[in-house]
């Protein structure tokens, strides 16, 4: 049976399962489907507002409620206005499945949309698959997200770790094919998973540590990859342990070329981490696949600040800030797509369609057999205390297959900011 024939017995299970419980609140149309009302669709995620990761972090789903405030205020989706519960879950595990079931089972929220990390969000993926929640656009690069066999509901938006890992190693090999290349990362499937795409590229490296979250203090992993003689040291870090790395580095006299995961190499977060020792950053490689928040000739850069300004208290414009709008656009490129008799069934379906376009400088991946999102990134220095992009785009995938250019020009934003239904 091939994955097609596979998913679609899937579905069509699921929309019998659905059929007959819908008794319990779960069912679909007819005003049966959670959080859906005339006028109303009631979302809800899971962020770290406080903790290790709130550094940068906790700017992401204020933005995206802020594109939300920017859709509802000229007329919202099919005529219905998107609110937005946001809950911080302090990037514990533990306070992840609270505020999930808080959200699923009392407020009865349509959809989880981009609840963020790799360890938090793993460890909710059966309730809300038991649940039949949509679990939309997860905020981290875990290929756990692509499983839909196993998970229909669940989708990623970030290109996966291992993606990422190969595109970062391509370019490590290319401009320092005779320096030693080292690696730190996180202790869980973000460090495992890009650790595998930069082996693949690379071969195995020649030195590697992990951290935890709970334990900030990198000195001890610093000071090893230094004894073996790191000249790169490749980072899939948050942001608040990239800060970390990048500052022990120098306190111990070291200099080495960092290169860093996207999700952890946003210049407005680590210079407000590193304060008087943010000219450390300078040279800092990392990847992107969305305009950068300092290009104000970009088009999408230029809606993102006049919704900032309207509906987002006119925070400082960050690449966090880029990214919560670009979730919210696309999460509104859904509904539209699912039409106005909404249900969970039919977003989940709008998005498998895929044939989404939007910010993003690298291909979306929706389809029934491909739940992993974006599929490519292009690489950034920074420069004069801004990330600037150089190169090409990149795509390729979590397997053997090769690192490409990716040479498709980006799209314009619709001149009122907001996607048409399709």
């Amino acid at each position: 049976m091939t994955p097609s024939m596979r998913r679609g017995l899937a579905v069509l299970a699921a929309l019998a399962l659905t059929a007959g419980c819908s008794g319990d609140g779960q069912g679909s149309g007819g005003g049966g489907t959670p959080g859906v009302t005339d006028t109303e669709i009631l979302v809800g995620t899971h962020m770290p507002l406080t903790g290790p990761a709130a550094a940068g972090y906790s700017k992401i789903a204020p933005a995206t409620r802020a594109y939300f405030d920017y859709v509802n205020a000229n007329g919202g989706v099919h005529g219905r206005k998107i609110t937005y519960k946001i809950m911080d879950d302090t990037y514990n595990p533990a306070t992840t499945q609270q505020v999930v079931r808080e959200l699923v089972l009392q407020d009865k929220v349509f959809a989880i949309l981009n609840g963020l990390g790799t360890p938090t969000h793993s460890g909710v993926l059966d309730f809300l698959k038991t649940n039949r929640v949509p679990d939309l656009f997860v905020a981290s690069g875990s290929r756990s997200w692509d499983q839909p066999d196993k998970y229909p509901g669940t989708f990623g938006f970030n290109p996966d770790y291992t993606v990422e890992g190969k595109i970062l190693a391509t370019h490590v090999k290319a401009a320092h094919a005779d320096h030693k290349a080292c690696f730190l990362g996180q202790d869980d499937d973000f460090g495992r998973d890009s650790l595998a795409g930069i082996e693949q590229i690379l071969g195995p490296v020649a030195a590697k540590q992990s951290y935890v979250t709970s334990n900030p203090n990198v000195g001890p992993q610093m000071g090893a990859l230094k004894q073996s003689g790191c000249q790169v040291v490749m980072l899939a870090t948050v942001p608040g342990f990239t800060a970390l790395a990048i500052g022990t580095a120098a306190k111990i006299g070291w200099r080495p070329q960092f290169v860093v995961s996207n999700v952890g190499a946003d210049p407005a977060t680590l210079t407000r981490s590193l304060g008087a020792s943010a000219p450390l950053l300078e040279g800092l490689v990392a990847t992107n696949y969305l305009p950068l928040a300092t290009d104000d000739a970009n088009p999408w850069i230029q809606l993102y600040r006049k919704v900032n300004s309207a509906h987002n208290g006119n925070a400082q414009l960050d690449n966090n800030v880029v990214y919560g709008m670009s979730v919210g656009y696309l999460f509104v490129q859904s509904l539209q797509a699912a039409g106005p008799d909404l249900t969970r069934e039919k977003l989940i379906a709008a998005v498998e369609k895929g044939g989404f376009t939007g910010p993003g400088l690298a291909p979306l991946r929706f389809s029934p057999d491909d739940h992993s999102g974006y599929g490519g990134e292009r690489l950034t220095r920074i420069t004069g205390g801004k990330a600037v992009y150089f190169g090409t785009a990149y795509q390729t995938d979590e397997g053997d297959g090769p690192v490409q250019a990716y040479q498709a020009a980006p799209v314009a934003p619709p001149p009122n900011g907001i996607p048409a239904a399709s």
